[in-house]
């Protein structure tokens, strides 16, 4: 029997919540790990444990529809340029790690301070 629309929304989404789950166990350092689509709307997410958010609910909204429009701008250009591996930005509280696959994106949350930055990716790259 042919799976409905809804069931096959409903596995999509438990899947990214897995994929979530297993980036969130590569490293300790990693303080959120969420999944948005291309309008930036956010399909799934998990906070570590016992962290704090930085930004409040209206910030993440206006931060991960930010993020969308950028990958969807960069996307443009993967013809001339080749699609986008990845997208490092380092603030000095986090480092965000934004990576497109397929029609959506995985956004990463990094302490600051941890010195492993091209392992925690390597190992992220992997599990996608």
């Amino acid at each position: 029997m042919a799976k409905t629309p809804e069931q096959k929304w409903k596995e999509s989404i438990q899947n990214y919540r897995k994929k979530c789950q297993q980036i969130l166990n590569i490293s300790k350092s990693i303080r959120y790990v969420g999944v948005i689509n291309e309008y930036g709307r956010t399909l799934t997410g998990i906070i570590r444990p016992g962290i704090k958010p930085l930004l409040r609910s209206e910030d993440a909204k206006n931060e991960f529809f930010i993020i969308s429009n950028l990958i969807t701008l960069r996307n443009s250009q993967a013809m001339v340029l080749g699609d986008l591996d990845y997208a490092l930005l380092k603030h000095k509280k986090v480092i965000l790690i934004i990576i497109p696959n397929r029609n959506v994106t995985f956004y990463i949350t990094i302490d600051a301070k941890v010195k492993t930055i091209d392992e925690i990716i390597s190992k992220i790259k992997k599990i996608l």
